[in-house]
C-alpha cells in the first residue's frame, strides 16, 4: 500500500526546519545547512552528488530511507529554484544540475503553468497549479505501489499534514538553535492528528525521529 512520506527532514532544536533568506546563492537559507550536517558526510549524499566515499552507519541508513524507494515526489515550488512569479527563463531547470536526485516523476506546485521538463536519471519535473490534493492524485497516478515522498520546504510539508495526508515524519533533529526562520510545526497539533513516536536515534550529528500514524 502507497504511504505518504515525509523523510529525511532536518529541523532545529528550536523548531526551524529553513533558514532565511533563500536565494540562488543559499538554496537553503542563511545557516540552513546548518541542518544538514548530518547528512553531507553520508555515503548517500556523497553518491548523489558524485563524490564517492561517505560515512556509513546509523545517519547514512536513514539518509538512504530518505532518497531510495519511492515512485514520485511533490516539491513546493522553492524547492524546484528561487524565482517568484512567472517563470522569466524556460531554459533554467532547477537547483540540481542535469541529474536531480529524484529519479522518478516530481510534482511541483505553483501558481504559474510550465511545461513538463525531462531530466537526466528519470526525474520529469511536472508543474501542478490546481493545489495539493491534485499534485497527490497525480503522484499516485505515477507511483504505482511505491512510496509518495512530499519533499518540502516547509509551507507545503506542514500543508499535507495539516489535510491528513502524511502517514509519516522522520526528523533529524540538529543540534543547533537557528533562532528564526520557517517553523515546521507552528499552530500543528500532531497529538491530535493521530501521530506517535516509532523510532528515536540519536547520532552524533542528530537525532533522528520517527513519527507515524
Amino acid at each position: 500500500m502507497t504511504r505518504i512520506r515525509v523523510a529525511g527532514f532536518s529541523v532545529s532544536l528550536d523548531g526551524f526546519a529553513a533558514g532565511t533568506e533563500q536565494s540562488l546563492d543559499h538554496p537553503l537559507g542563511k545557516r540552513g545547512p546548518e541542518l544538514f550536517q548530518w547528512f553531507f558526510p553520508t555515503r548517500t549524499f556523497r553518491d548523489m552528488t558524485g563524490q564517492g566515499g561517505g560515512d556509513t552507519g546509523p545517519d547514512d541508513n536513514f539518509g538512504r530511507r530518505a532518497m531510495d524507494g519511492f515512485g514520485a515526489f511533490i516539491l513546493g515550488r522553492n524547492m524546484f529554484g528561487p524565482i517568484r512569479g512567472d517563470w522569466p527563463d524556460h531554459h533554467w531547470k532547477g537547483w540540481w544540475g542535469d541529474n536531480p536526485p529524484y529519479h522518478a516523476p516530481t510534482f511541483v506546485l505553483t501558481h504559474h503553468p510550465r511545461a513538463p521538463i525531462e531530466m537526466e536519471g528519470g526525474t520529469t519535473f511536472h508543474f501542478i497549479t490546481d493545489g495539493i490534493d491534485a499534485a497527490l492524485r497525480r503522484a499516485r497516478e505515477a507511483a504505482g505501489q511505491k512510496d509518495i515522498k512530499i519533499g518540502g520546504g516547509v509551507d507545503t510539508v506542514r500543508q499535507y499534514i495539516r489535510a491528513g495526508h502524511v502517514d509519516e515524519i522522520h526528523l533529524a533533529v540538529a543540534p543547533v538553535v537557528l533562532g528564526q526562520g520557517e517553523a515546521l510545526f507552528e499552530g500543528i497539533d500532531l497529538r491530535a492528528l493521530g501521530y506517535r513516536t516509532t523510532e528515536h536515534v540519536p547520532t552524533g550529528r542528530a537525532t533522528h525521529v520517527v513519527l507515524a500514524r
